[in-house]
C-alpha cells in the first residue's frame, strides 16, 4: 500500500507496512505514480499537483489540506473517494474573520497609513461592541467565528443552508439582511453560493454595514461590491477576492472602504500540527480499513 504525504515529518507517525513517499508542490514527483493509493495534495491551489492524479491508476483517496475542495473535483476520477481537512482551518481563519472585522471599523489601515505620513489621525471610529453580525453559513467556521464573538457584547445572526434551532436558513436572507451591521460570509464555494453576494444582496445591507468575506472570492459578484464601495454605502474587509489576486491595476486595489488580505485564513502557525494530525489519522484509517473522516465525495 503506497502514500504520498508532504512533509517528511509525518513519515515516522504512519503505521508500518506502508510505503510512504514524500511529495509537496514544487517537488519533483516520485516514480511511483502507479501505484500510489493515498494521495495528499499539497496545499496550494497551483493545479500541477492534481494533474498528477491522472497518471495514477491506483488511486483510492485524495486528501486535501483545505477545507475547500471545489479546485480538486474536476480532476477527480469516479470511484476515488475525496477527503478535505476538516475542522483544520476553523481557529485560524474565524481568528482573521475578527481581526478583518476589528481592523475595519476601528479604522487601523487609517493608523497605518498615518504613522507612514507622521499623521496623527485622532478620531472616533466604530466600535464592535452593540453590533449586529450576521454569519451566513454556519459550518465549522462560522461556528468558530461565532464563538470569537462571545466576548464582544454583540448581537449575532445565525444563516445556514437548513433551519435548526437557533439558524436560519437561506431563504431568509433577505428579511436578516437590513438588520445586520455586520455580514460575514463563511460558505463553502458551491453552485448555490456562486455569486451569491449580488447587487440584490449588497443593496438590503444597511448603509455603512461591513462585508467580511472568508469563504471563497466567486461568492461575490465583484462588479457589484466595487460598485457599493465606490459609492461609499458600504465597506468591505475580505480574505479572499475574484479574480485572486487582482492582477495590476484592478480597482480591488485602489476602491476606498476595502481591507483586503492575502487569502491567509489558514495561513498561521496553526496550521501544520493540526493538519498533520489529520493526515496521520486518515493514513491509519486508512491502512485499517476503517472509515475515513471528512469525505466530501465518495
Amino acid at each position: 500500500m503506497r502514500v504520498w504525504v508532504p512533509y517528511s515529518g509525518v513519515v515516522g507517525r504512519l503505521p508500518a507496512g506502508l510505503s510512504v513517499d514524500v511529495y509537496d508542490s514544487g517537488d519533483e514527483p516520485p516514480d511511483t505514480l502507479d501505484e500510489v493509493e493515498f494521495y495528499v495534495a499539497p496545499y496550494t491551489f497551483d493545479l500541477a499537483p492534481l494533474e498528477l492524479i491522472k497518471r495514477m491508476p491506483a488511486l483510492r483517496v485524495v486528501q486535501t489540506q483545505t477545507a475547500g475542495f471545489e479546485h480538486v473535483l474536476p480532476y477527480l476520477p469516479d470511484g476515488v473517494t475525496l477527503c478535505n481537512a476538516g475542522g483544520v482551518h476553523d481557529t485560524s481563519t474565524a481568528e482573521l474573520a475578527v481581526t478583518l472585522m476589528l481592523a475595519s471599523l476601528r479604522g487601523i489601515p487609517s493608523f497605518v497609513q498615518g504613522r507612514d505620513q507622521q499623521d496623527w489621525r485622532f478620531g472616533w471610529y466604530d466600535a464592535l461592541a452593540d453590533r449586529t453580525v450576521l454569519l451566513v453559513g454556519y459550518g465549522g467556521i462560522g461556528k468558530a467565528v461565532d464563538q470569537r464573538l462571545a466576548g464582544f457584547e454583540v448581537d449575532v445572526l445565525r444563516v445556514a443552508r437548513s433551519a435548526r434551532d437557533g439558524v436560519a436558513e437561506m431563504a431568509d436572507l433577505p428579511r436578516l439582511l437590513p438588520r445586520a451591521d455586520v455580514v460575514v460570509l463563511c460558505v463553502p464555494l458551491t453552485a448555490d453560493t456562486r455569486g451569491l453576494v449580488d447587487a440584490e444582496f449588497l443593496g438590503r445591507m444597511r448603509d455603512g454595514a461591513l462585508l467580511v468575506n472568508v469563504s471563497r472570492g466567486p461568492v461575490v459578484d465583484t462588479d457589484a461590491l466595487l460598485a457599493e464601495l465606490s459609492g461609499g454605502r458600504l465597506r468591505a474587509a475580505v480574505d479572499v477576492t475574484d479574480p485572486e489576486p487582482p492582477p495590476a491595476g484592478h480597482p480591488l486595489w485602489t476602491v476606498p472602504g476595502l481591507l483586503m488580505s492575502p487569502h491567509v485564513g489558514g495561513s498561521s502557525s496553526a496550521f501544520r500540527p493540526r493538519v498533520e494530525k489529520v493526515i496521520v489519522d486518515q493514513v491509519r484509517r486508512f491502512a485499517a480499513g476503517e472509515p475515513l473522516r471528512y469525505v466530501v465525495r465518495d
